[in-house]
């Protein structure tokens, strides 16, 4: 992996201005910025260090996917290993507070038997999976299609998408794609970046001249593309990933490939239905064949998948039943509403066709 290098401009000497020479000639006391400035070597360390490990995480994450294709060892591999500062503990607690929100918020779906079912799927692929935390997982009534892996392991899975899924393994790709993310660790390694980032602007502040300049300009130009190669090689991961996961669990990994083209399609012609979090991260042709070399090289055949089960069918089947029996309880409950009418126009004097008019009044 190429990494990139910051061209610097040549380090120009630090001339301290008077007032700094001149206090400490007097033994006055200083400024911690002026202290800061009669050593501008040791933070331009500081911040050299907090940058490379900025840039430096990304080849992590590189490093470490040669280990992801020994299938054999999955769950042993070092998958989610790098710069971090949340522990897994911390990424549960994190997870937590979060995935209360949302159920605040959200319809949270009641009904036991479909929330066995969608638990069963999702904790079958996560035995098969990197995954060293324990799975949470909600249903969540809503017509988007989209599923959610919060850190730590609360997991949300739209109706939406159960039903837009014509199989099994279409609905297990989506699942896996999701559990690989909290696998591998993607969002607390980002949150790691950003907190890397603040550290790393500070520096900037004492240090002067053409240093700190150079430094700004540099850092403004290879940042950004640092995150933004970071986000696409975290889908790319939780795509390889995530196929691999549903293959070991049993499932035809080309259901990944054809949810990824059916996702296409609705974001092309049914936009919303797709939730925004699909939308920023599209099934591109690039990400398609992606998957298709995967399954082609990686991924030894096997004499039979799992492509779909009874219990999706009958899941599906009864969620469609569930959400015409809350259309018939929402219009039956609109029906029961008080509402306002217009009086007939026959018994307003002043009126017509329904609507109140103006009149002179007689005199």
């Amino acid at each position: 992996m190429a990494v990139t290098q910051l061209a610097l401009p040549p380090a120009l000497p630090f001339r301290p201005s008077r007032n700094s020479v001149e206090m400490a000639r007097e033994g006055l006391p200083m400024h911690s910025n002026a202290l800061l400035l009669r050593r501008p070597a040791k933070a331009f360390a500081a911040f050299a260090a907090a940058l490379g490990l900025i840039l430096g995480s990304g080849v992590a994450l590189q490093a470490q996917s040669k280990n992801e294709y020994d299938l054999k060892d999955i769950g042993h591999r070092g998958v989610g290993k790098g710069l971090d500062f949340y522990s897994l503990s911390k990424e549960m607690a994190l997870g937590k507070t979060l995935a209360q929100q949302v159920v605040s918020t959200a319809h949270i779906v009641k009904d036991p038997q479909i929330n066995e079912y969608v638990n069963r799927v999702a904790q079958n692929l996560v035995r098969h999976s990197d995954a060293h935390v324990p799975f949470t997982v909600y249903v969540v009534d809503s017509p988007e299609i989209n599923a959610m892996a919060l850190p730590g392991g609360y997991f949300f899975v739209n109706t939406g998408l159960i039903m837009a899924a014509d199989d099994e393994s279409e609905l297990a790709g989506v699942m896996a794609h999701e559990i690989a993310h909290v696998a591998a660790r993607h969002a607390t390694r980002n949150m790691t970046k950003a907190e890397l980032l603040n550290y790393a602007s500070l520096p900037l502040i004492f240090v002067g001249g053409g240093i700190g300049y150079g430094i700004q300009s540099a850092a403004s130009l290879a940042l950004p593309l640092s995150f933004l190669k970071f986000s696409r090689g975290a889908e790319k991961e939780a795509d390889f990933l995530g196929t691999e996961y549903m293959y070991e669990a049993g499932y035809d990994p080309q259901g990944m490939v054809d949810m990824f083209e059916k996702l296409k399609a609705l974001q092309k012609h049914s936009p919303g239905l797709v939730a925004k979090a699909f939308s920023t991260h599209p099934a591109t042709p690039d990400r398609i064949r992606a998957t298709e070399r995967e399954i082609a090289k990686v991924l030894p055949p096997k004499p039979e998948y799992v492509v779909t089960t009874s219990d999706f069918n009958r899941m599906k089947a009864r969620l469609a039943m569930l959400e015409h029996r809350y259309r018939e309880e929402d219009q039956l409950t609109r029906a029961n509403r008080p509402s306002l009418r217009h009086p007939a126009a026959a018994n307003k004097p002043h009126s017509k066709n329904g609507k109140p008019t103006l009149e002179r009044r007689p005199e």
